[in-house]
């Protein structure tokens, strides 16, 4: 057997650099010479994560077929959200906790996909299934990753299951959960570094619905008058992003982690389902999403019922 490459998607977040490293250890704990690597770099908030877990960033892969025949999938499963050379190569196993689409695969696998808040709450109940203890600093990046896709639970995608990992997870860690997750929310809303483009695509993915491409992209923030401030060059950027890839609505979720609250920022067409999705009027090409936090659980599904109507 080669190695096998363990991956997240693109543009990953804090659940996907943490589920390749957590699910790697675990696999090399099991006998299969693994190493997790990225489809992108960390952001802010999961560098955070790293630096106080004392834990390297996945190395940066642009496709796999050059170095290995085989990978495994963490926090995806969709194609256009994985890599480049992806019919190439054979899925031993998919983790997952996200729609299952445009998936399918020559051989037979794993694969593990529950409705819950977070990959690394799946991945916990492996390690508990194969006897394995948890490191303290991969207990680190787990509890890391539940946080931020829960938003320390405020997300309508939490379940009682991710919060009770995240607690036991923290014990192990040896950190205050309350404490360590809002620090660690706060430090992927320094946005003022960013450019436009990193900012619309810094966590962004690509659905089909319909007949069209959907881009969907999201960023937390403290302050989204801050973000809306910025709205010429944003909407310049995001037009340019669905020229050059072929996408033909892309929509900026602007979501305030403090009052769980977010706003659209909307660049193509149909915008028509858009409004129809949320049963809001764009205005200059915005509108607030009220009690909208989860792109996987708030923003996806609607849509996807407005493109197929």
């Amino acid at each position: 057997m080669t190695k096998v490459l363990i991956f997240g998607h693109q543009n990953p977040d804090t659940d996907a650099i943490a589920s390749a490293i957590s699910f790697a250890y675990l696999q090399n704990k099991l006998g299969v010479e693994a190493e997790a690597v990225a489809l992108g770099t960390p952001n802010e908030e999961t560098t955070y994560a790293l630096n106080y877990f004392n834990v390297d960033a996945p190395r940066v892969i642009e496709n796999c077929a050059n170095e290995t025949t085989q990978v495994m999938l963490v926090d995806h499963n969709e194609a256009q959200q994985s890599v480049s050379d992806i019919k190439e190569l054979d899925v031993l196993a998919v983790v997952d906790h996200h729609r299952i689409a445009n998936f399918e695969t020559a051989n037979p696998l794993y694969y593990r996909a529950e409705p819950v808040g977070c990959t690394n709450t799946i991945i916990l109940k492996i390690y508990k299934e194969h006897g394995i203890d948890i490191p303290k600093d991969i207990a680190g990046m787990m509890l890391s990753a539940i946080v931020s896709d829960s938003l320390l639970f405020k997300s309508p995608t939490c379940t009682d299951e991710d919060i009770k990992a995240a607690k036991e997870l923290a014990e192990i860690a040896g950190v205050d959960l309350e404490g360590y997750g809002l620090e660690m929310l706060k430090a992927g809303t320094n946005l003022s570094t960013k450019t436009a483009l990193e900012l619309i695509n810094a966590d962004a993915k690509t659905f089909p619905m319909g007949d069209k491409s959907v881009r969907i992209g999201q960023v937390n923030t403290v302050d989204v008058t801050d973000v809306l401030s910025r709205q010429a060059e944003l909407e310049e950027v995001m037009a340019k992003e669905n020229t050059d890839n072929g996408f033909d609505l892309f929509i900026l979720v602007i979501t305030n982690i403090l009052d769980s609250n977010s706003v659209a920022l909307v660049v193509g067409e149909p915008k028509e389902k858009v409004e129809a999705a949320f049963g809001v009027t764009l205005e200059n090409n915005t509108a607030e999403l009220a009690g909208v936090v989860s792109r996987k659980k708030q923003v996806v599904p609607p849509l996807t019922n407005a493109f197929n109507a």
